[in-house]
C-alpha cells in the first residue's frame, strides 16, 4: 500500500512537473503571431513595424554574421543597412523548428528563414529568445545565421 502511494505521488509531481514546461496555447499564438506579424511587415518594406516585435531596449541583442549588436536602436540602423530599400528586402518567410518553455517568462526558439528576392535569394536558421514584459511577449536576444 505505502509503495502505491509513493508510485502515485511521484507520478503525479512528474507529470506536474512536464505540464509545467509546456508552453500554453495562448502563449505559443502569441509568439506566433509575432512571427507573422514580422514577415507581414518586412514583405511591406517597413522595417519599424518589423521591429515592434523586439524589446525596445539598450539590452536588445542581435548576432549576426558581423557579429552583436546591442539595442533597439542599432539593430534597427543594422537592418536599415543590410537592406536598404524593398528589393534587397525581398519576400521572407519562416518556419518554426522547435519551440520551448525555458520558464513562465521566457521562450526559446529555432527556426529557419527564407528570402526570396530578385537580386538573389538567402536562407539561414536563427535562435530567438521571447520575454514576457509587461505582459507582451517581446523577442529579447536574436542570432540569425545564413547558409553558405
Amino acid at each position: 500500500m505505502q509503495k502505491s502511494i509513493i508510485l502515485l505521488v511521484t507520478l503525479f509531481l512528474g507529470l506536474s512537473a512536464i505540464a509545467e514546461n509546456r508552453l500554453s496555447e495562448k502563449d505559443e499564438r502569441a509568439i506566433r503571431n509575432l512571427l507573422q506579424l514580422q514577415s507581414e511587415a518586412w514583405n511591406e518594406g517597413n522595417l519599424e513595424k518589423f521591429m515592434e516585435t523586439y524589446w525596445h531596449s539598450d539590452q536588445l541583442a542581435f548576432v549576426g554574421g558581423n557579429g552583436p549588436t546591442y539595442g533597439w536602436d542599432a539593430t534597427l540602423e543594422r537592418y536599415k543597412k543590410g537592406y536598404p530599400d524593398k528589393k534587397a528586402m525581398g519576400h521572407l518567410q519562416f518556419k518554426v523548428l522547435r519551440l520551448q518553455k525555458i520558464d513562465r517568462k521566457t521562450v526559446f526558439m529555432i527556426g529557419r528563414y527564407d528570402l526570396t528576392r530578385e537580386i538573389g535569394d538567402a536562407a539561414g536558421h536563427f535562435t530567438l529568445v521571447f520575454q514576457k514584459i509587461d505582459g507582451a511577449w517581446k523577442i529579447v536576444s536574436d542570432h540569425s545565421s545564413a547558409e553558405n
